[in-house]
């Protein structure tokens, strides 16, 4: 099954979110039919903030060892696009999608002095019609970040941008921090292209996820996340209890 018609069943797509080769290949054996890469996740990783501040040439070389090791479909998030010119972006993708990328996510904001921004809806979608015009065969899952910002009249303007990037193109629209279940519906069934929603505490399951007309389901980086505050706590442990105990403790390690 292609990675768009993945997008187009009753089910929602629950895509796994990697930062590197070994989580790309504890998802496959989890059974994902998908991957997409988390750039948080990636740049915590490699010592940086979110926001673009690792190189395009160190995003692309993680990509490459999570194509090296696993044959799922790859959808890789390219934050802005990680290029001051369309063209560049346009070289980034290009480049993605020789190593076999189907899909990326791009978002309508910005992190300028460690602050995130809006960039204006109109001048977004002028430049997103030239970037899905010039790659063929990738699927563009659009990211907004209205609720993410908790930007003023935020369903109003999402829908608007929603709408706005479904024009230009646009194969689905992700909407990071959405959660209530009244402003997912509003956009289920308002936007043409697959809802993306993203894990938050508060998001609902994925049962009534379904029921509300959402089509793909992310992790961000809370996998990540998560991981390292039990790695912290096992390093700890060892330190406080001079053992390694703690480490053939768990049950898969016995």
């Amino acid at each position: 099954m292609d990675f768009n018609t993945l997008h187009h069943q009753p089910q929602p797509l629950l895509i796994a979110n990697a930062w590197d080769a070994s989580s790309a290949l504890a998802a496959e054996q989890a059974g994902y039919d998908a991957l997409g890469t988390s750039s948080a996740a990636i740049a915590t990783m490699l010592g940086y903030e979110d926001g673009e501040g690792m190189s395009f040439d160190e995003l692309f070389y993680i990509v490459s060892r999570i194509k090296a090791v696993t044959e799922l479909p790859l959808s890789v998030d390219l934050e802005a696009g990680y290029g001051d010119t369309t063209d560049q972006v346009i070289e980034n993708i290009h480049r993605l999608a020789h190593l076999g990328v189907v899909g990326i996510n791009i978002e309508d904001s910005r992190v300028i002095n460690h602050e995130r921004s809006l960039v204006d809806a109109i001048y977004f979608a002028d430049k997103l019609r030239e970037l899905i015009q010039a790659c063929p065969g990738i699927f563009f899952n659009v990211r907004t970040d209205t609720f993410l910002l908790s930007c003023e009249n935020t369903l109003e303007e999402t829908l608007y941008r929603g709408r706005l990037y479904t024009e230009q193109g646009a194969h689905g629209l992700f909407v990071p921090c959405v959660t209530r279940t009244d402003d997912i519906a509003a956009l289920a069934s308002e936007i043409a292209v697959p809802l993306n929603v993203m894990c938050m505490p508060s998001l609902p399951d994925f049962r009534t996820l379904t029921s509300l007309g959402v089509k793909r389901i992310s992790m961000g980086n809370f996998i990540h996340a998560n991981l390292q505050t039990q790695l912290t706590d096992l390093l700890c442990k060892i330190q406080a209890h001079h053992s390694f105990s703690d480490v053939f403790g768990h049950e898969n390690n016995r």
